[in-house]
């Protein structure tokens, strides 16, 4: 595959958003454990949940991780599509696809009409 053809490909993109998106949430995850231990240390001195909580700083731990669920959620969707995309421009029959993704072919068939769409996952 050529680079100009790689630059092009929408999979390509979606990969690499998401690969940029794995990066960022490894972070914020390692932030976020580490910060639960300063939470677990905390508590085992005999503290209040509502003295620890209320004095954690923002974005709390839950909040961290609701947010690298969001950004995964949506990465991993566009990736899917396009995946999906590119495999059936390959002339990879829906059935096939499915099996690949451990769906349904109507949720391959959903994808595809989504990605012509523009819609997210």
């Amino acid at each position: 595959m050529s680079t100009d053809h790689t630059q092009q490909d929408p999979a390509v993109r979606a990969l690499t958003e998401l690969m940029t998106v794995l990066d960022t949430c490894m972070t914020e995850l390692q932030g976020a454990r580490s910060r639960a231990e300063k939470l677990l240390d905390e508590r085992q001195t005999g503290r209040a949940w509502l003295d620890i909580v209320t004095a954690e700083s923002r974005p709390l731990v839950v909040e961290q991780i609701s947010s690298v669920m969001a950004s995964l959620a949506s990465a991993g969707g566009a990736w899917r599509r396009e995946q999906a995309h590119a495999l059936a421009a390959e002339q990879v029959s829906i059935n096939r696809i499915a099996a690949m993704f451990g769906v349904t072919r109507q949720r391959i068939s959903a994808l595809l009409r989504e990605r012509a769409r523009g819609a997210p996952a």
